[in-house]
């Protein structure tokens, strides 16, 4: 895809048509080789999407790389969001635009740490590992 095609779809003149790499790039793949369109995202084997266990951790550099955090919840996949690298303007639009994604896909949006969220689709349960759960007379209960 040429930068004046990337242009036009990003300011909404033409149709995005998916492809992140020019057509000489695609054809140099061998058929074999599986290819992230972008580096910061990583995603489980396949062999765990066809289980349906998938994961994806995204370090976003600033508030364009949002779309890609949309995709991967829109299809389901729980998303680590990871925003110690970008600053706080940035970072804030992106928690933004991630509790609407999670309110209009009926998800969750969980803070596992600082500057880290966790996006959950609507079909996944979270299992706390919060000690104040448990019961009291547990198995480590010794008095």
């Amino acid at each position: 895809m040429g930068s004046v095609r990337k242009a036009s779809a990003w300011l909404g003149l033409v149709e995005d048509d998916g492809r992140y790499y020019d057509d000489e790039y695609a054809e140099g793949q061998e058929a074999g080789d599986a290819w992230v369109t972008d580096p910061r995202v990583r995603v489980a084997s396949e062999s765990a999407s066809q289980e349906g266990r998938r994961i994806a951790t995204v370090s976003p550099d600033g508030f364009r790389d949002a779309r890609g955090i949309g995709e991967l919840f829109r299809d389901g996949v729980p998303v680590i969001v990871n925003l110690t690298s970008m600053e706080p303007g940035d970072a804030k639009r992106v928690v933004d635009f991630a509790a609407g994604l999670c309110f209009g896909l009926r998800g969750s949006i969980e803070r596992v740490a600082t500057r880290v969220f966790l996006l959950t689709p609507a079909d996944t349960q979270i299992v706390s590992g919060d000690p104040s759960g448990r019961a009291q007379d547990g198995f480590f209960n010794q008095s």
